[in-house]
């Protein structure tokens, strides 16, 4: 393991050293940060394919020291460079999709028209490429008994993940905090779609126990009806759920607890930043109306830790870049910190 003893966390982070300022390497680290830059099915704000350097740059104003892991860091964090390709990839599908998106919002006939089969085709191919990138890429860290964390990118990333987390630990289950359920079937055709990760993760991936939804404030009838047809395997709590109860007397506390209990033992958590009062998060992707504070979901966070349950893996998505400042990386990068320092510590 790294050895930062006597590095000094109160000195003004150097920006040749790796994420949050720390003068680390992968082979030594602890936790690796896999970024995922891409965002090809992304259905209305785009920009979240180059988050990962953003919250990288912003990571250098993270001040190390937290009261509750004062000494998390010390296990060391690394986080990998962007792969270009990848973002390449992601950068023409993204246009592909883009022109799609726009032919079928007018009502056209995608079976009409050979370009547009065609740009189907390769959007869903790009997907397959992803998922299978993703995988390959966890899986060997995982095998290496590496701690790993994903950051995106649109939500899609992680199915890979997913799929090598069920692999290496056999049955678990999802805390996502999220706006959107994610429950679509193939949304707009694109079989990988941001808004299908959760379906696509429950019909593909049996060791997925449970999944246990947090803020939601946005989907569909047809999610509607996959939760109340999934026999308890999707748990939801709805944001006007959580208000009313808390109107009516209830703690967060007492939801927080609620929430953790309908938990299994291993627990993956996956962020979605639109989860977030958009004050947070003012360019991610698909903002909605209401939303949590940060602290609520550290609570929600550090509940899990301290039932005994352990995290085995993470992945933050969404956060957008645009604006006159780096307000949403900032944003990010103490999101990315505080699951970093979660991750580490459950597995002490």
């Amino acid at each position: 393991m790294v050895n930062l003893t006597n590095y000094n966390p109160n000195n003004v982070s150097n920006p040749n050293n790796n994420i949050f300022g720390l003068p680390t390497n992968e082979e030594d680290a602890r936790l690796i940060i896999v970024p995922i830059p891409w965002e090809v099915t992304v259905s209305y704000g785009a920009g979240t394919a180059r988050a990962p350097e953003a919250i990288f740059r912003a990571s250098m104003q993270v001040d190390l020291f937290d009261p509750e892991f004062p000494d998390a860091w010390k296990q060391g964090f690394y986080m990998r460079p962007t792969d270009r390709k990848v973002l390449m990839k992601s950068d023409y599908l993204r246009k592909e999709a883009e022109l799609y998106i726009d032919y079928i919002s007018k009502g056209e006939d995608v079976s009409a028209n050979q370009f547009m089969c065609k740009t189907l085709k390769e959007v869903n191919e790009g997907g397959i490429f992803m998922n299978t990138w993703v995988y390959d890429q966890t899986k060997v860290l995982l095998e290496k008994n590496k701690l790993v964390g994903l950051v995106g990118g649109d939500h899609s990333g992680p199915l890979g993940f997913f799929k090598a987390i069920a692999e290496k630990h056999g049955e678990f289950g999802i805390l996502q905090i999220d706006a959107h359920c994610d429950l679509r079937s193939a949304y707009e055709a694109f079989n990988y779609s941001h808004a299908s990760i959760m379906y696509n993760a429950l019909e593909e991936i049996p060791q997925l126990e449970r999944l246990v939804q947090v803020g939601i404030r946005d989907f569909g009838g047809d999610e509607w009806e996959y939760i109340k047809n999934s026999n308890f395997r999707v748990i939801a709590y709805f944001d006007k759920e959580i208000r009313n109860r808390q109107y009516e007397g209830q703690t967060w506390k007492q939801i927080a607890e609620e929430i953790v209990d309908k938990l299994p033992q291993k627990v993956f958590i996956s962020f979605d930043i639109d989860g977030l009062d958009r004050k947070l998060c003012p360019f991610t992707g698909t903002p909605v109306p209401g939303g949590f504070e940060l602290e609520q979901v550290f609570y929600l966070f550090s509940r899990v830790l301290e039932s005994g349950k352990t995290i085995i893996g993470f992945d933050l998505n969404e956060v957008g870049i645009g604006g006159d400042t780096d307000w949403d990386a900032n944003v990010g990068a103490r999101v990315l910190y505080r699951l970093c320092n979660l991750l580490v510590t459950s597995n002490s």
